[in-house]
């Protein structure tokens, strides 16, 4: 008589309990934390970096601008004005406007805007700052297809440059003395643009102002074929001959004089 032996198989079944999950999902998680932290960190680095190399270009590109325009409004033989008017906007902001007209005289003898530029900034909360605007217009530019001349809401448009600036401006140069206004019919010698897209700080008094060494300047000339004053300044220059050189060693035959003012202290001494 067989019997039937059956076999019975025990498999164990092998895995992470629950306190091995929730230690390895710990250490993940504090992984993750910290290279997301180095992640942002070298970001804001990148994007601090970027944003003082591209706001220091841009100020160069901006200040050639404006001397371009002027250096090219101001040649000719036409009548020429140039108007320079500052004032402080909102959050202790400096604006200004430079407004430049190149005109002629047209075939019933009166004067026309034949250029016409204008440089300006406004105070936008939005944009953290000053907008600076350049405005084109004048009779060069109009269509000579047309029956009459546009309107000046459709030729005068101001086109924002850039944003985000914290000082924009423009002084008269006359004379040894930086004018902030000129209204006058005569153009200025020089024009001096500032410019800025440094943060603005409090000084000690609580004031709003912007550091000098973060702010750009350019000087431009108005009338580069003037005369110019100047005066020759007699100076008396050494002879290089007489200039004793420190790297030649002193004559070995005459006394040193420290030897000899320690002689003469240590005979009074005695």
């Amino acid at each position: 008589m067989k019997r039937d032996c059956k076999k019975k198989y025990f498999f164990q079944k092998t895995g992470f309990t629950l306190a091995e999950a929730l230690a390895a999902l710990v250490i993940a998680t504090m992984v993750m934390i910290t290279a997301v932290g180095i992640y942002m960190g070298v970001k804001r680095a990148e994007v601090s970096i970027n944003k003082r190399l591209q706001s220091g270009f841009l100020a160069a590109e901006v200040l050639q601008r404006i001397a371009e325009d002027i250096d090219r409004i101001v040649i000719g033989n036409t009548d020429i004005t140039m108007s320079i008017s500052s004032k402080i906007e909102q959050g202790g902001y400096k604006s200004s406007k430079l407004v430049m007209e190149n005109k002629i005289y047209d075939k019933d003898n009166k004067l026309q805007d034949f250029e016409k530029i204008v440089w300006q900034s406004h105070f936008d909360p939005d944009a953290n700052g000053l907008v600076i605007y350049r405005a084109h217009s004048g009779y060069a530019l109009e269509d000579k297809m047309l029956d009459a001349p546009k309107e000046k809401y459709e030729t005068e448009k101001y086109i924002p440059i850039c944003d985000g600036v914290t000082v924009f401006e423009i002084q008269a140069a006359s004379d040894a003395n930086v004018i902030g206004n000129w209204q006058s019919s005569s153009l200025p010698p020089a024009v001096r643009v500032s410019l800025s897209f440094a943060p603005v700080i409090q000084d000690l008094l609580g004031n709003p102002v912007v550091p000098v060494e973060s702010i750009k300047t350019r000087t431009v000339a108005v009338d580069r074929f003037r005369t110019i004053s100047y005066q020759f300044i007699a100076k008396e220059i050494p002879d290089i001959n007489q200039i004793a050189d420190a790297n030649q060693p002193a004559d070995a035959n005459l006394p040193d004089t420290n030897d000899l003012r320690s002689s003469l202290n240590s005979e009074a001494d005695g």
